[in-house]
C-alpha cells in the first residue's frame, strides 16, 4: 500500500495537555505528521488518513531525542482551541 506523510507546524500561546497523555506540554511550535493511505481499486486517486502524529523534543536542526505520539486530530483541536480561549499573559 502506498503511503503519503504530510507535516505542518502548530503552535500554541500557553502550555497543554494532549488526551490521552498525563504530561502538560510547554507552549511553542510542534510540527504535526499526517500519514495517508492510497485507496487501492478506485478509478481515480484518494487517501485515508491512517494516523496523526505530534512530534515532541528535539532541537533545532533535528538534533537530540524526538517522540512521536500518536494522536487523535480532534484532540489536537481541542487543545488549540483551549489554548486561543485562554487569555494572553504579560
Amino acid at each position: 500500500m502506498n503511503t503519503r506523510s504530510t507535516r505542518s507546524t502548530v503552535t500554541f500561546a500557553h502550555p497543554f495537555h494532549i488526551a490521552g497523555y498525563e504530561d502538560e506540554l510547554p507552549a511553542g511550535a510542534y510540527d504535526v505528521v499526517v500519514d495517508e493511505d492510497l485507496l487501492q481499486g478506485l478509478s481515480f486517486e484518494a487517501y485515508r488518513r491512517s494516523g496523526t502524529y505530534l512530534m515532541i523534543g528535539g532541537q533545532a536542526g533535528g538534533r537530540g531525542p524526538a517522540e512521536m505520539r500518536p494522536i487523535d486530530p480532534r484532540d489536537l483541536e481541542a487543545a488549540l482551541a483551549r489554548d486561543q480561549a485562554q487569555p494572553e499573559q504579560r
